[in-house]
């Protein structure tokens, strides 16, 4: 039996707390809250999506980062066995469009509540209200300072603290210097799933608007393509922001600052039927400015900044638009370019990329290759992955098989 302690009660740390204590092991799971799951609460909006339906292979096709370190993660505990063990300690839940996976309660608290019977059954050690502040390796044993005054021994630990996104849930990275100061490398820190700061002098007049079935494209400076997105956006005060914004947002942050952004409005067109559209369309209001020849096609209040991009006089006749005007309008409409600023601050993330470095972590148990009785779980690694429910149930898996190997 060892003494294990586990820092950080969201859902990677419950779940390798559970495990381990079933295991026979003596557990305390430290958590400087006055509650566990504190970040799980604000999850999906308050709904929790707890996991993914889809088979687990296609799982690997949603984690942007490091993939292929969690295969065996998600293949010892995967979202059928997460799901069932919510159901054994109460927990009914539904499934949504994308095969997210919800309380069919629509309440992110019962995830909670859930969790806390696991632990009083389990017969985890809870410590609420305590923070580590400090953890110490003397090469046999692992000391863990508390609240800065007290001192505890443990065979083995367990770190579990999240990662650097919404700190006021307690994500506040000491997890990362605890990692630091036992060996680890951290990947440099990035926000993840963030919506992401724009500079146009439109921006006032499109803010609100919102866009469906647009295709978002990133590429480099240089032109390389390094992602498209298609669906739902929204423009802001401060940019854009909505589903395939965040999605981009798991794919640009490691190539910040060379980053060129662009809309396409119409990506069901190619630029020859998009045109014909558009001549039938001015064919109908040959006598108007061209600002009010495309109120069919586009949204009213994005229309002054594509003619502008597209270098035409507003109150142009359409019946006066030379060829080259409409090419460039074409094209103004299928890559029309946003000035991109930078990323949502990582507070604001729904995840942290970067993290201890998965090279130095045995992906088959989780524990470090550098300090004997020493695992992660959870946003401490350096993995990520879509929205879906796919971090959630990377947590869960981490967590478990860092429990099940102590």
């Amino acid at each position: 039996m060892a003494k294990v302690a586990v820092i950080g009660a969201g859902p990677s740390g419950i779940i390798a707390s559970c495990i381990a204590t079933n295991n026979g092991h003596e557990v305390t799971l430290f958590e400087k809250n006055n509650m566990i799951g504190k970040k799980l609460l604000i999850t999906g909006k308050g709904r929790c999506n707890i996991t993914n339906s889809s088979p687990i292979d296609e799982f690997f096709d949603n984690i942007v980062t490091n993939s292929q370190f969690l295969y065996s993660a998600l293949y010892t505990f995967n979202n059928d066995m997460l799901i069932n063990l919510l159901n054994e300690y109460g927990l009914e839940v539904k499934i949504e469009r994308g095969n997210r996976v919800f309380p069919i309660t629509d309440r992110s608290i019962d995830v909670n509540k859930a969790l806390e019977k696991y632990l009083i059954k389990s017969g985890v050690n809870l410590l609420l209200k305590t923070k580590v502040t400090d953890v110490y390796y003397d090469g046999s044993k692992f000391i863990i300072e508390i609240n800065d005054n007290d001192k505890k021994t443990f065979d083995k630990i367990i770190l579990t603290t999240g990662g650097m996104s919404y700190p006021a849930t307690g994500s506040t990275g000491d997890g990362y210097r605890f990692a630091r100061k036992l060996g680890h490398t951290v990947v440099p820190l990035k926000a993840s799933l963030v919506p992401m700061e724009i500079k146009s002098n439109y921006l006032d007049q499109v803010r609100g608007l919102s866009l469906k079935n647009v295709e978002l494209i990133a590429t480099t400076k240089e032109g390389k393509l390094i992602h498209k997105e298609f669906g739902e956006m929204i423009f802001t005060h401060f940019g854009i922001s909505g589903p395939i914004v965040l999605t981009m947002s798991n794919y640009i942050n490691k190539y910040i600052p060379d980053v060129n952004l662009f809309i396409d409005f119409k990506p069901a067109l190619t630029n020859d039927k998009l045109e014909l559209r558009i001549l039938r369309d001015f064919e109908k209001y040959k006598n108007k400015d061209i600002k009010n020849a495309l109120v069919d096609l586009l949204p009213k209040s994005v229309i002054d900044w594509i003619i502008s991009d597209s270098n035409i006089m507003p109150d142009k006749k359409v019946n006066q638009i030379t060829k080259i005007e409409r090419s460039n309008l074409v094209n103004t409409i299928k890559r029309l370019e946003l000035e991109f600023v930078k990323l949502r601050p990582i507070e604001e993330a729904i995840v942290t990329s970067g993290g201890v470095k998965v090279d130095e972590i045995n992906p088959s148990t989780m524990e470090s290759k550098i300090v004997p009785g020493l695992y992660f779980a959870g946003e401490i690694i350096d993995v990520d992955a879509l929205t879906g429910g796919y971090n959630l149930q990377i947590a869960f898996s981490t967590g478990y098989l860092a429990g099940i190997n102590i």
